[in-house]
């Protein structure tokens, strides 16, 4: 995020060569598309974010500002491809950080489930980063679902993704198979599928459990809907580290726990 003080734009991201602009204004966002486009000469599109995500598939509503008219763009990040369509898809390039984070914790060839796995940012960097034996990605939404799948062709790691397209609740149970590490970055719903990665989980599995938290709730918050979670599923955990990974408002953070079955 880059935040522009003397501007009344709040900040904007680029998504490959596509910036999404953050303004009171189309006016506004126009002058800043301007500025962007000068100070980034790959950026070719701007569009004006119009309110945040919205329903399941946490789409975002965008108005077309400046450049070309165009939705699909590439993104590139911690050494890997991912296709997008702006207008159909979620996904933040703010998390690169976070992912790279994670990751960098798999150490030996681990079997890994990405609930709400998207357009594949954590599938395919898992998949071309790690020594994971096989990464499977479960998501909703019939677009990010056929992008993960396109993504995954495009960095040549098919072979040790498996994809997915419905709900977690449904899908996971049918896949029959237990799993090392899970990862769930689905902040305001993730809580209500930590039973199903309980059931997924085998003993010593590593899960990352995203939540939202206000700042003076944090780290007690989530660790206690871990905590939760963990004895209506009859299991023992150990807490991890708990990380702040990206501010949702003033005081208010979007948080990972990561916690080890025992």
């Amino acid at each position: 995020m880059i935040s522009l003080a003397r501007d009344s734009i709040r900040a904007f991201d680029i998504i490959g060569d596509t910036a999404l602009v953050e303004a009171a204004t189309i006016s506004e966002a126009r002058k800043m598309a301007k500025k962007i486009m000068l100070q980034h000469k790959h950026i070719k599109s701007a569009w004006l974010k119009v309110g945040g995500h919205t329903g399941k598939l946490r789409i975002q509503k965008l108005k077309w500002v400046s450049g070309e008219k165009r939705t699909t763009t590439t993104h590139k990040e911690n050494g890997i491809l991912l296709k997008l369509d702006i207008t159909k898809t979620y996904f933040s390039p703010r998390q690169a950080t976070e992912r790279k984070r994670v990751y960098g914790q798999v150490k030996k060839p681990e079997i890994i489930l990405v609930m709400f796995s998207g357009i594949g940012p954590f599938t395919v960097s898992m998949a071309k980063n790690t020594p994971a034996a096989a990464v499977y990605g479960v998501e909703l939404n019939k677009s990010a679902h056929k992008f993960a799948a396109e993504n995954a062709k495009l960095n040549k790691v098919e072979g040790k993704i498996k994809l997915f397209c419905g709900d977690v609740r449904k899908i996971v149970p049918q896949l029959k198979q237990k799993f090392d590490r899970i990862i769930m970055p689905l902040p305001k719903e993730a809580e209500s599928f930590l039973d199903v990665a309980f059931a997924a989980a085998k003993k010593g599995a590593v899960i990352h459990f995203y939540d939202f938290e206000k700042e003076e709730d944090i780290p007690s918050a989530a660790v206690a809907k871990a905590a939760a979670a963990s004895t209506a599923a009859k299991k023992k955990i150990r807490i991890l580290d708990v990380v702040k990974c990206g501010q949702l408002a003033p005081r208010a953070y979007r948080v990972c726990v990561d916690f080890k079955i025992v």
